[in-house]
């Protein structure tokens, strides 16, 4: 068994190419479809990195981050913001949330796996 990687992203064909790409590195993958979600899920597993999309209905990636570093278990855990925001000022949002990197879309999977091996192998 791999180690698990969480991914949150409201579009369901994003949550798809991730995990594919995940999968195919030998990683375990665990969908949620928003923050809300996410934070359900990560009571239930142990997670080893979450990847995230900033723009959410119900919790955003930014305020995910900051329930995630809160709690002791994931404090942590390495949060990778998975978004097509590109501007300097939500990169310092992020990182002020406890965000471990950013990734804009699109991107390849190459380039997903490199930043995954970087926190986790």
């Amino acid at each position: 068994m791999g180690k698990t990687v969480l991914i949150v992203d409201d579009s369901a064909s994003m949550r798809q190419i991730v995990s594919f790409a995940l999968k195919d590195a030998g990683f375990d993958v665990i969908a949620a479809v928003d923050g809300k979600d996410a934070l359900e899920k990560l009571n239930a597993i142990k997670t080893e990195m979450i990847i995230t999309d900033l723009n959410m209905p119900n919790l955003n990636g930014i305020e995910l981050i900051k329930q995630v570093r809160q709690t002791t278990g994931h404090k942590f855990t390495p949060i990778i913001m998975l978004t097509t925001e590109s501007q300097e000022s939500k990169k310092v949002e992020g990182r002020q949330a406890g965000a471990s990197g950013w990734i804009v879309k699109p991107f390849t999977p190459d380039q997903l796996l490199g930043v995954v091996k970087k926190f986790i192998r």
